[in-house]
Protein backbone atom coordinates (compact mmCIF):
# COMPACT_ATOMS: atom_id res chain seq x y z
CA UNK A 1 0.00 0.00 0.00
CA UNK A 2 1.55 3.51 -1.29
CA UNK A 3 0.21 7.38 -0.76
CA UNK A 4 -0.14 8.33 -4.42
CA UNK A 5 -1.77 11.58 -4.85
CA UNK A 6 -3.30 11.33 -8.12
CA UNK A 7 -6.47 14.24 -6.70
CA UNK A 8 -4.60 17.30 -5.97
CA UNK A 9 -4.56 18.86 -9.37
CA UNK A 10 -8.11 18.75 -9.87
CA UNK A 11 -9.67 19.24 -5.79
CA UNK A 12 -7.11 22.16 -5.76
CA UNK A 13 -8.55 23.94 -8.88
CA UNK A 14 -11.30 25.16 -7.13
CA UNK A 15 -11.93 28.07 -4.43
CA UNK A 16 -14.05 27.88 -2.07
CA UNK A 17 -15.44 30.49 0.52
CA UNK A 18 -16.26 28.01 3.60
CA UNK A 19 -17.99 30.43 5.40
CA UNK A 20 -20.36 31.39 2.67
CA UNK A 21 -21.45 27.64 2.58
CA UNK A 22 -22.36 26.82 5.79
CA UNK A 23 -24.37 30.34 6.63
CA UNK A 24 -26.58 30.40 3.17
CA UNK A 25 -29.49 31.69 4.42
CA UNK A 26 -31.90 30.22 1.24
CA UNK A 27 -30.07 26.73 1.44
CA UNK A 28 -28.63 26.23 5.34
CA UNK A 29 -26.22 23.17 5.80
CA UNK A 30 -29.13 21.00 7.19
CA UNK A 31 -31.43 21.39 3.89
CA UNK A 32 -28.60 20.98 1.59
CA UNK A 33 -27.64 18.27 2.85
CA UNK A 34 -30.67 16.75 2.80
CA UNK A 35 -31.05 17.35 -0.94
CA UNK A 36 -27.84 16.01 -2.24
CA UNK A 37 -28.39 13.25 -0.25
CA UNK A 38 -30.69 12.26 -2.68
CA UNK A 39 -28.34 11.65 -5.47
CA UNK A 40 -30.71 13.23 -7.66
CA UNK A 41 -30.59 16.43 -9.65
CA UNK A 42 -29.83 18.78 -6.72
CA UNK A 43 -26.81 17.30 -6.10
CA UNK A 44 -25.99 17.27 -9.31
CA UNK A 45 -27.18 20.15 -11.48
CA UNK A 46 -29.29 22.11 -8.78
CA UNK A 47 -27.77 25.37 -7.23
CA UNK A 48 -24.40 25.51 -6.32
CA UNK A 49 -24.99 26.49 -2.98
CA UNK A 50 -26.49 22.75 -2.70
CA UNK A 51 -23.67 21.16 -4.17
CA UNK A 52 -21.85 20.98 -7.98
CA UNK A 53 -24.65 23.19 -9.44
CA UNK A 54 -24.07 21.31 -12.68
CA UNK A 55 -21.91 18.65 -12.83
CA UNK A 56 -20.88 18.96 -16.59
CA UNK A 57 -18.03 17.08 -18.66
CA UNK A 58 -14.92 20.01 -19.08
CA UNK A 59 -12.28 18.70 -21.66
CA UNK A 60 -9.22 17.87 -20.39
CA UNK A 61 -10.10 17.53 -16.12
CA UNK A 62 -10.43 14.40 -15.98
CA UNK A 63 -7.53 13.55 -18.32
CA UNK A 64 -4.64 14.73 -16.45
CA UNK A 65 -5.97 12.35 -13.94
CA UNK A 66 -6.51 9.38 -15.65
CA UNK A 67 -3.16 9.32 -17.76
CA UNK A 68 -1.28 9.53 -14.13
CA UNK A 69 -3.08 6.39 -13.21
CA UNK A 70 -2.59 4.48 -16.19
CA UNK A 71 0.41 5.27 -16.31
CA UNK A 72 1.34 4.24 -12.78
CA UNK A 73 -0.51 0.94 -12.90
CA UNK A 74 0.38 0.06 -16.42
CA UNK A 75 -2.77 -0.07 -17.99
CA UNK A 76 -3.35 -0.93 -21.50
CA UNK A 77 -6.05 -1.53 -24.10
CA UNK A 78 -8.02 -5.18 -22.87
CA UNK A 79 -7.66 -4.36 -19.37
CA UNK A 80 -10.73 -4.55 -17.43
CA UNK A 81 -11.23 -1.21 -14.96
CA UNK A 82 -13.72 -0.36 -12.08
CA UNK A 83 -15.01 3.38 -11.17
CA UNK A 84 -16.81 2.70 -8.05
CA UNK A 85 -18.69 6.04 -7.78
CA UNK A 86 -18.65 7.16 -11.12
CA UNK A 87 -21.04 9.69 -11.29
CA UNK A 88 -21.93 11.14 -14.70
CA UNK A 89 -19.02 8.99 -16.10
CA UNK A 90 -16.35 11.71 -16.91
CA UNK A 91 -13.25 10.14 -15.74
CA UNK A 92 -14.61 6.58 -17.37
CA UNK A 93 -14.64 8.31 -20.75
CA UNK A 94 -11.22 10.49 -20.70
CA UNK A 95 -9.51 6.59 -19.37
CA UNK A 96 -10.78 5.72 -22.78
CA UNK A 97 -9.15 8.59 -24.98
CA UNK A 98 -6.28 7.99 -22.49
CA UNK A 99 -5.51 4.34 -23.05
CA UNK A 100 -7.51 3.42 -26.26
CA UNK A 101 -9.11 -0.48 -26.05
CA UNK A 102 -9.75 -0.17 -22.01
CA UNK A 103 -12.54 -1.87 -20.67
CA UNK A 104 -13.80 0.50 -18.31
CA UNK A 105 -17.08 0.34 -15.96
CA UNK A 106 -18.41 1.85 -13.76
CA UNK A 107 -21.02 1.88 -10.74
CA UNK A 108 -22.81 4.76 -8.74
CA UNK A 109 -25.92 4.83 -6.77
CA UNK A 110 -27.67 7.60 -8.21
CA UNK A 111 -30.02 6.77 -11.05
CA UNK A 112 -29.61 10.21 -12.09
CA UNK A 113 -26.41 10.43 -12.60
CA UNK A 114 -26.17 7.20 -14.98
CA UNK A 115 -28.91 9.12 -17.28
CA UNK A 116 -27.09 11.92 -17.53
CA UNK A 117 -23.77 10.06 -18.38
CA UNK A 118 -22.00 10.68 -20.62
CA UNK A 119 -23.41 9.24 -23.65
CA UNK A 120 -20.27 7.58 -24.52
CA UNK A 121 -19.91 5.28 -21.74
CA UNK A 122 -23.49 5.23 -20.16
CA UNK A 123 -24.14 1.62 -21.33
CA UNK A 124 -20.88 0.56 -19.08
CA UNK A 125 -22.41 1.95 -15.52
CA UNK A 126 -24.32 0.00 -13.00
CA UNK A 127 -26.67 1.38 -10.78
CA UNK A 128 -25.81 -0.26 -7.07
CA UNK A 129 -24.15 0.35 -3.68
CA UNK A 130 -20.45 0.07 -3.24
CA UNK A 131 -21.26 -2.32 -0.40
CA UNK A 132 -22.46 -4.89 -2.47
CA UNK A 133 -20.61 -5.43 -5.81
CA UNK A 134 -22.39 -7.58 -8.61
CA UNK A 135 -18.70 -8.60 -10.18
CA UNK A 136 -16.68 -11.91 -9.71
CA UNK A 137 -13.44 -11.70 -7.13
CA UNK A 138 -10.66 -10.30 -8.73
CA UNK A 139 -12.33 -9.57 -12.07
CA UNK A 140 -10.71 -6.67 -12.77
CA UNK A 141 -7.15 -5.56 -13.05
CA UNK A 142 -7.81 -1.86 -11.67
CA UNK A 143 -10.33 -0.96 -9.33
CA UNK A 144 -10.70 3.18 -8.68
CA UNK A 145 -12.79 4.94 -6.31
CA UNK A 146 -12.47 9.00 -5.83
CA UNK A 147 -14.39 10.78 -2.87
CA UNK A 148 -17.12 8.40 -2.27
CA UNK A 149 -16.27 5.75 -0.02
CA UNK A 150 -16.26 9.04 2.79
CA UNK A 151 -19.96 9.02 1.77
CA UNK A 152 -20.84 5.90 3.63
CA UNK A 153 -21.68 5.30 7.61
CA UNK A 154 -19.02 3.12 9.19
CA UNK A 155 -20.72 -0.24 8.95
CA UNK A 156 -21.26 0.15 5.22
CA UNK A 157 -17.74 1.14 4.83
CA UNK A 158 -16.33 -1.81 6.68
CA UNK A 159 -18.36 -3.51 3.88
CA UNK A 160 -17.51 -1.43 0.65
CA UNK A 161 -13.65 -1.78 1.59
CA UNK A 162 -13.99 -5.24 1.51
CA UNK A 163 -15.40 -5.51 -1.38
CA UNK A 164 -13.17 -3.17 -3.11
CA UNK A 165 -10.65 -5.28 -2.34
CA UNK A 166 -12.03 -8.47 -3.58
CA UNK A 167 -12.81 -7.65 -7.05
CA UNK A 168 -9.38 -6.00 -8.16
CA UNK A 169 -6.42 -6.66 -8.57
CA UNK A 170 -5.05 -3.17 -8.18
CA UNK A 171 -6.77 -0.71 -6.17
CA UNK A 172 -6.99 2.88 -5.46
CA UNK A 173 -9.05 5.02 -3.74
CA UNK A 174 -9.22 8.84 -2.59
CA UNK A 175 -11.38 10.13 0.80
CA UNK A 176 -11.64 13.40 2.47
CA UNK A 177 -9.64 13.49 6.02
CA UNK A 178 -8.28 16.04 8.09
CA UNK A 179 -5.24 17.08 10.25
CA UNK A 180 -5.61 19.05 12.28
CA UNK A 181 -8.99 21.95 13.63
CA UNK A 182 -9.58 23.83 11.08
CA UNK A 183 -9.59 21.57 8.19
CA UNK A 184 -12.21 19.49 10.36
CA UNK A 185 -13.64 22.56 10.29
CA UNK A 186 -13.50 23.51 6.75
CA UNK A 187 -14.77 19.62 6.09
CA UNK A 188 -17.55 20.08 8.25
CA UNK A 189 -18.93 24.13 6.52
CA UNK A 190 -18.26 22.37 3.15
CA UNK A 191 -19.18 19.10 2.41
CA UNK A 192 -23.29 17.97 2.24
CA UNK A 193 -23.19 14.06 1.92
CA UNK A 194 -19.75 12.48 4.03
CA UNK A 195 -20.74 10.37 6.88
CA UNK A 196 -16.94 9.11 7.48
CA UNK A 197 -14.89 11.84 8.76
CA UNK A 198 -11.72 10.16 9.68
CA UNK A 199 -8.34 11.78 10.18
CA UNK A 200 -5.11 9.92 8.14
CA UNK A 201 -4.35 7.62 10.92
CA UNK A 202 -8.23 6.59 11.58
CA UNK A 203 -8.19 6.07 7.57
CA UNK A 204 -5.00 3.58 7.79
CA UNK A 205 -6.80 1.51 10.70
CA UNK A 206 -9.32 0.93 8.41
CA UNK A 207 -7.82 -0.14 6.07
CA UNK A 208 -5.56 -2.82 8.35
CA UNK A 209 -9.01 -3.57 9.44
CA UNK A 210 -10.82 -4.66 6.54
CA UNK A 211 -7.82 -6.21 4.81
CA UNK A 212 -7.30 -3.25 1.95
CA UNK A 213 -4.03 -3.79 0.45
CA UNK A 214 -4.24 -0.64 -2.34
CA UNK A 215 -3.33 2.30 -2.56
CA UNK A 216 -4.65 5.50 -1.23
CA UNK A 217 -4.61 9.35 -0.90
CA UNK A 218 -6.81 12.32 0.96
CA UNK A 219 -7.78 15.53 0.45
CA UNK A 220 -8.03 18.36 2.64
CA UNK A 221 -10.40 20.74 3.16
CA UNK A 222 -7.01 23.52 3.78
Amino acid sequence: MAYLDFMSVVHKSTTRDYLARVNEPEYPKAKAAELAKQWGYDYWDGDRRICYGGYRYMEGRWEKVARAMAEHYGLKAGDKVLDIGCGKGFLMFDFTKVVPGIEIYGLDISPYAKEHAKEEIRDRITTGNATDLPFKDQEFDFVYSLTTLHNLHTYDLDKALREMERVGKKKYLCVESYRNEVEKANLLYWQVTCEAFCTPQEWDWWFKTTGYTGDHSFIYFE
